[in-house]
């Protein structure tokens, strides 16, 4: 085959490949071509091998039907007078049966979303104080939606979701809102620390009482002892004829002599008791008596006025 031969044959495939091209035409998964027939619009081609008359049809656009997503950061005013950015996200998709709405209806698409979008936070959000825009983040996506939805029905678009997904107040403010955290928090640890130690001193009263109850027992029940082993002293002396007042004045001088025989064992005692002479002891002993005495005498007169006083009366 002659070089001339080859080339004739190379420029006829191309001419029938160039031929059939425009004719033929392959459409992707999940998109749309709007065909124009003579200047005005004839029909729309999904996916797969579609046919076209050269010359007379065009390919004037086409459209995905795939789910697409606007991001957006709309500045705003809460009613509290705070700066905030909202960052808006909204998904949104072709409507397969309104494709020609959303093609010849709208110039931009997203453009005519965006102002929407504005406008529904613009009149939302200056309704609400800060704290309640934070609460309210889902309300917020709800009214944009909502609004969204009954406004691109028309153009052909479905509005899938609106997401608020992020606040950002202006940076003064998200200072102000730390230092009311920080002493939110500094509060709570204070009440904590004083309840901690309210009952670190209510367990450390109760165990007071405790032990002075416990001490207090047994101080009582020493003494309990203390005046059971007197009486029995008592007892034995009154057995040799020593009445009941010389016998506990006996029983003190002798508790006298063996607290200062307890007091000698102590070699490094410093205590001093007075008065300590041998002649004291007999004193103390006549002393102890006569107050005896004297005590049993005026008990006796105040128990004989009480019983005239009962008799008179």
């Amino acid at each position: 085959m002659s070089i001339l031969s080859f080339l004739f044959y190379g420029i006829l495939i191309l001419l029938i490949l160039s031929l059939f091209s425009s004719f033929l035409f392959i459409v992707q998964q999940e998109t749309a071509f709007i065909i124009e027939r003579m200047g005005k619009f004839h029909s729309i081609r999904y996916a797969g091998l579609n046919f076209k008359i050269p010359i007379i049809d065009h390919i004037v656009g086409k459209l995905t039907l795939k789910i697409q997503q606007l991001d957006l950061l709309v500045d705003t005013k809460t009613k509290d007078n705070v700066f905030v950015k909202v960052k808006i996200s909204v998904q949104f998709k072709v409507i397969k049966k309104k494709v020609y709405e959303a093609f010849y209806k709208l110039d931009n698409s997203h453009a005519q979303i965006t102002s929407y979008i504005f406008d529904v936070v613009r009149a939302e959000v200056p309704k609400m104080r800060l704290d309640d825009v934070f609460e309210r983040k889902d309300h917020i996506a709800l009214v944009v939606k909502g609004e969204l939805e009954g406004s691109m029905l028309d153009y052909g678009f479905s509005i899938i979701k609106a997401l608020v997904t992020d606040l950002d107040p202006d940076e003064q403010v998200k200072q102000a809102m730390n230092r009311i955290n920080t002493a939110e928090r500094e509060k709570v640890a204070a009440e904590y620390q004083a309840e901690a130690e309210r009952i670190k001193i209510v367990a450390k009263a109760k165990a007071e009482a405790e032990s002075k109850k416990l001490q207090g027992k047994g101080t009582a029940d020493q003494r309990r002892e203390i005046a059971r082993g007197i009486l029995e002293s008592v007892e034995v002396l009154n057995n040799v004829g020593i009445n009941s007042q010389e016998a506990s004045a006996l029983i003190v001088v002798t508790q006298h002599y063996d607290t200062l025989q307890s007091m000698g064992e102590g070699c490094n005692t410093n205590l001093i008791l007075l008065p300590n002479s041998p002649g004291s002891a007999s004193e103390m002993l006549n002393n102890m008596i006569t107050s005896f005495n004297i005590s049993n005498q005026i008990g006796e007169t105040l128990k004989k006025k009480n019983n005239s006083k009962k008799n008179k009366s």
